[in-house]
């Protein structure tokens, strides 16, 4: 009885101080869960003190795995909480990647997650490993993970392969953002990173107008009241053609069900039959207002690397990276920049100014390499912290540039005249030889404006 009632009393305590519960791993090796291709499923035991919405986090790998490689690119697991499937995880890697997932509501007391290698799963994959597992209820604020929305996976339906999102596009990250509304309401918008987009912006615009080639696409967005509650007919989704519908669906608790429908990441309130994988990523994390979406790619930098072999794998990069064409060349040759620009009031008819982005190395400084390539249809217009990037030669380092300078671009036809304003430079970082994000050795903070009469500026000089 004692040893029951502290049982109790520490999953209590740790649901309130959003520390992890009591969880019991049925594994061999202390800390670590195996899952492997035709084994058992494992479990995990826990206790919740109250009623809350669960999330857990672990590192995940898969031996054998690369994201690179065709037949090898992801092991699958499926989540299931006392016997309810939750969601599933594509793990792209052989390497351990810090990964967590919503596991739903739950209810006080003792619950079971059940964890077992899926269908979906690439030929070279064997098996799981997840290091260090805990379950806990986030003691901050609840209604975000709440409402976050359940994504089930492309199929296709009814001729297309339901398991897709195990090979390409692939759900990654997930966040939300949170801004007042009236009579002491908020709006909540989710939004999702995934791993590349098979339609819409092909990759070359998506380097130079978005500064990665993942897709990042808000999901879901509702109106809650002060206690957390959604209120009614507030919900909308990002819908094909990238339209904002109501949401019509299904939820499960206050979950809306969701799937993506397109090539490009769109969502449809109607979800096809017997659609085999669900996501529901913790939507917990947040990005600073002054920040471009894409420092959410920055705090989990294994996505650069995934979304890389994604272009690698789908023969999506030129055999011979040139900086003078268009085509994509290795992301390792890119300089991945962010910063802030603002547009001013406009004097006239015409396209509105866009910005890009130029590089001059040391080595001949006479030459401009652009992130638009000279397309300026591809010029970043909209204002606010947005990220680019630019191609340069191979085994260029940050120590071989000499500046990096800002290029007004009208995008269209004609020239509104308005001047744009540049005020910062927040990061600029290669890619190492992984794939992965060196630490950013470019920085800057000012104010240069571009007219039409002084189109340029330097921001930074090396």
């Amino acid at each position: 009885m004692r040893s029951r009632a502290r049982y109790a009393a520490f999953g209590l305590s740790g649901a309130l101080l959003g520390a992890p519960l009591l969880v019991s791993p049925a594994a061999a090796a202390p800390g670590t869960l195996v899952v492997e291709r035709g084994g058992p499923a494992r479990t995990l035991r826990f206790t919740a003190g109250h009623a809350g919405e669960a999330v857990i986090g672990f590192t995940a790998a898969a031996p054998g795995v690369s994201w690179a490689r065709k037949g090898a690119e992801a092991a699958v697991v499926s989540f299931s909480v006392d016997g309810r499937h939750v969601t599933d995880l594509v793990v792209p890697s052989a390497d351990g990647v810090a990964r967590s997932l919503g596991l739903g509501p739950v209810g006080p007391g003792a619950h079971t997650v059940t964890l077992r290698f899926a269908r979906g799963s690439a030929p070279a994959a064997r098996r799981v490993v997840l290091t260090r597992p805990a379950v806990r209820l986030p003691g901050g604020d609840q209604a975000v993970l709440r409402h976050a929305p359940v994504v089930v996976g492309r199929t296709g339906w009814p001729f297309g392969d339901p398991y897709q999102n195990a090979r390409t596009d692939t759900p990654l990250v997930a966040w939300h953002e949170s801004r007042p509304a009236a009579g002491g309401h908020r709006v909540l918008e989710y939004s999702l990173v995934w791993s590349n987009e098979d339609g819409g912006t092909d990759t070359p615009a998506l380097m130079s107008r978005w500064g990665r080639s993942t897709d990042i696409e808000w999901v879901y967005r509702v109106e809650v009241d002060a206690a957390g509650r959604r209120v009614p007919d507030t919900g909308v989704y990002q819908a094909p053609l990238h339209q904002t519908l109501r949401f019509t669906g299904r939820y499960e608790g206050d979950h809306p069900v969701l799937q993506t429908c397109t090539d490009n990441n769109n969502m449809c309130d109607v979800v096809s039959p017997n659609a085999p994988l669900r996501f529901l990523p913790d939507a917990s994390a947040t990005r600073p207002a002054d920040r471009a979406r894409e420092v959410i790619m920055d705090r989990n930098p294994w996505t650069y690397r995934v979304a890389a072999q994604e272009l690698v794998r789908e023969g999506k990069i030129e055999k011979r990276p040139d900086p003078a064409t268009k085509a994509v060349g290795d992301p390792r040759t890119y300089l991945f920049v962010e910063y802030t620009r603002t547009a001013g009031a406009a004097t006239g008819q015409g396209s509105a100014p866009g910005v890009a982005l130029g590089v001059r190395l040391k080595a001949d400084p006479s030459r401009l390499y652009r992130s638009d390539h000279g397309d300026r249809s591809v010029a970043i217009d909209r204002d606010g912290a947005v990220a680019t990037t630019v191609e340069l030669p191979a085994g260029t380092s940050v120590g071989d540039i000499a500046s990096v300078e800002a290029l007004r671009t009208p995008v269209g036809s004609g020239d509104n005249g308005a001047p744009v304003t540049v005020t910062s430079v927040h990061r600029g970082f290669f890619l190492d030889r992984a794939y992965l994000p060196r630490p950013s050795a470019i920085r800057w903070t000012g104010a240069a404006t571009l007219t039409g009469a002084r189109p340029t500026a330097v921001l930074w000089r090396n």
